[in-house]
């Protein structure tokens, strides 16, 4: 007698991933749900609210699910594992004047990480999340690629970039060709208890206000400084160089405005700033890039790119120049990127496809 392929699902507490596993059980896979202890008591800034991920909650809601449809279910404790990766690198990297991406870093490390080993280790072919994308194998290149999920107004394909083949050829997301109205739709059929449970909000440690969270974790380490224009002359004082983005307009307190960061300097603990033209640029340096529909970067290719999850994808070019650091050219100005921040970018004449990202470089100069 066949074994049925045995598939993992991540269970968030949500709608969304507990369709996931229905869908997964009634096409007739062996399914074993586990969700992820990430945070210990105290984690964030001090706000338990309904609407944040990762909550006890969740993982009861996901409990109930699981033995609503009859399936094994676990909870890992992945406490340490996220805070030294997620928590650290988030608190390090804006204390270092970036605005730093802990949703790609946590699904390329965490979820796609130690728990896709730690599914293979239970004897599972696949590991299914209830992300909003979509996997396919290419024919011609048999490269696994990474599609916008058919909900633009959910996609999180952004937030995947970073993946590898590695990785791809093991993930699956049940709900990515479906619409969320659809989802709920598909809980309620099957009875499922959330089908109506609103969706979480906000990073999972951090709750509405990323700088509350900073001042609570590491506020002795938050220096006062100068505001200053890019000639040098200071208007004003920061609070700390952390608690400011390039781009931000408001929370400045500076006459004369609107002011807007254009750049943070953590070497001298300057804030910079400047009217809303001196913002815009044509074009920016980014490293650590990864590729997922193409095996390579050999010249000049055509993109649309996204430097924030929220916005519209641009058209823009992008060039190697070494290293895995690369230059993007807009087709036409836009606001400056943040160092730190994701950039990720879509085939020009395929939209929906992703092409691959990177992380934009805090040193813009081309070496």
């Amino acid at each position: 007698m066949n074994r049925k392929p045995r598939v993992v699902v991540a269970m968030s507490g949500g709608v969304d991933s507990a369709v996931a596993a229905a869908l997964l059980q009634e096409q007739g896979y062996e399914v074993i749900g586990i969700s992820l202890k990430l945070l210990s008591e105290g984690t964030g800034n001090g706000s338990e609210r309904a609407d944040r991920c990762c909550s006890v909650k969740d993982a009861e809601d996901a409990r109930l699910v699981a033995a609503q449809l009859g399936i094994p279910y676990y909870v890992l404790n992945y406490e340490s594992q996220f805070h030294r990766e997620i928590i650290q690198a988030f608190t390090a990297g804006y204390i270092g004047g970036l605005t730093p991406n802990p949703c790609v870093r946590c699904n390329e490390l965490v979820k796609f990480g130690f728990l896709l080993r730690q599914a293979v280790g239970l004897g599972a072919e696949h590991l299914a999340t209830g992300h909003y994308a979509r996997v396919e194998q290419d024919r011609k290149s048999v490269r696994f690629v990474l599609r916008r999920g058919s909900d633009y107004e959910r996609d999180q394909s952004y937030f995947l970039y970073s993946l590898t083949q590695e990785q791809l050829a093991r993930i699956c997301f049940p709900v990515g060709h479906m619409t969320k109205d659809q989802v709920r739709e598909r809980a309620a059929a099957y009875g499922l208890r959330i089908a109506a449970k609103a969706d979480s909000q906000d990073l999972c440690f951090v709750g509405h206000d990323y700088r509350t969270f900073l001042q609570g974790r590491c506020g002795d380490r938050l220096k006062p400084g100068p505001i200053t224009d890019r000639a040098g002359r200071i208007l004003g004082q920061h609070k700390g160089v952390a608690l400011y983005t390039v781009g931000q307009r408001s929370g400045l307190g500076l006459a004369g405005g609107p002011f807007y960061v254009i750049r943070l300097d953590s070497r001298t603990n300057a804030v910079i700033v400047g009217k809303r033209d001196e913002l815009l640029q044509h074009e920016f340096v980014a490293d650590q890039l990864n590729l997922i529909a193409w095996d390579r970067l050999n010249g000049e290719r055509p993109v649309l790119t996204k430097v924030r999850s929220r916005q519209a994808a641009m058209p823009a070019t992008v060039f190697p120049l070494g290293d895995g650091r690369i230059r993007v050219r807009w087709q036409e100005a836009q606001p400056a990127p943040a160092p730190g921040q994701a950039a990720v970018f879509y085939d020009a004449a395929e939209p929906d496809l992703l092409v691959g990202g990177a992380t934009v470089a805090a040193d813009q100069r081309p070496q």
